[in-house]
């Protein structure tokens, strides 16, 4: 007669240990991207050119991910094939060297508040392509929240906003085809492990990206780079830790949670950037940042609160 009450509660205790395991996911991966920004900065620093830094790192990220995921090279059907080159497209090629790009023509505080825009973004993307999932008032106003504490830890120690049109456009384009990423990862998750994913992503990445290349106005000499410790380091990160490892996490956290709310991570990318930038960079951290930080976990917190309480209503 219990039986079925415990397989009840072991199925729940089950799902609730997944959920917390993919929320951690999704924190590592984002942890992994707010770092990149402060070794993006010295490798630009040192004289690697925008193209080049996201070259490197992802060829990196490719030759480890082929070492442990290579029994299966292509995918279902063609079509999935033209989306996993969308992937390496949206969330590569276009997404870091616009990104990077921005880097050299605006503030580094404009590139981040417009590229976190990405949730917002994608949440306005999934109402429009998918009538059932629209999102609601709470994770609107949770959203909104967020975003605010996002400019206050823009704005930290700030005394003024420039605006820089090409830089900050740039940005823009990098936060929509982060968006649009997220959404096609969504679709191919139904059908292929993280590995597959995240392998599919770089390969495609790389082959996207040479065009730029060969546009570009920086290239170093390899023999300089591998004699240059900052520059070894930093690379190793962006390609094993921000590449590899954010990527697979990321994969996993997008296919159990969805395009929108693991989007919402997003939003932790800035509250690390603003420790690392004190503690790396010796930038200092004003009340106006904490203030942000505080708002953008309060704003996650609601949206999801408000979230659960309107599905508990509509299921009642």
């Amino acid at each position: 007669m219990n039986a079925p009450v415990e397989n009840r509660t072991a199925r729940r205790h089950t799902s609730a240990t997944k959920t917390v395991l993919v929320n951690i996911a999704g924190f590592v991966a984002v942890i992994m991207w707010g770092l990149s920004f402060i070794s993006t900065k010295i490798l630009l620093e040192n004289g690697m050119g925008p193209v080049e830094i996201y070259i490197y790192r992802f060829v990196i990220a490719y030759f480890l991910i082929v070492l442990i995921s290579h029994k299966r090279w292509m995918s279902h059907s063609w079509r999935d094939e033209g989306l996993f080159a969308l992937c390496g497209l949206t969330s590569g090629a276009l997404y870091f060297i616009a990104e990077n790009t921005a880097l050299e023509y605006t503030l580094v505080q404009n590139v981040s508040l417009l590229t976190a825009l990405s949730p917002l973004i994608t949440a306005m993307l999934v109402g429009l392509l998918y009538a059932n999932e629209r999102p609601g008032s709470g994770m609107i106003i949770g959203s909104v929240i967020a975003f605010a504490g996002v400019v206050c830890v823009i704005l930290n120690g700030a005394s003024s906003l420039e605006v820089h049109p090409i830089g900050d456009l740039l940005s823009i384009a990098a936060a929509f085809s982060w968006s649009v990423y997220s959404l096609i990862l969504r679709r191919l998750s139904a059908n292929y492990d993280s590995w597959f994913m995240t392998r599919k992503t770089f390969f495609y990445g790389i082959i996207c990206a040479l065009p730029f290349l060969f546009f570009s106005h920086t290239l170093s000499n390899p023999l300089d780079l591998v004699h240059n410790t900052d520059v070894v380091v930093n690379l190793l990160f962006l390609g094993l830790g921000a590449s590899l490892i954010g990527y697979l996490l990321w994969s996993v956290t997008v296919k159990y949670l969805g395009a929108v709310k693991a989007n919402n991570f997003m939003y932790f990318q800035m509250i690390v950037t603003l420790i690392a930038s004190n503690l790396i960079l010796g930038e200092a951290i004003t009340w106006i940042g904490v203030f942000g930080c505080a708002l953008i976990i309060g704003g996650l917190i609601a949206g999801d609160v408000l979230t659960r309480r309107s599905v508990q209503k509509s299921n009642s």
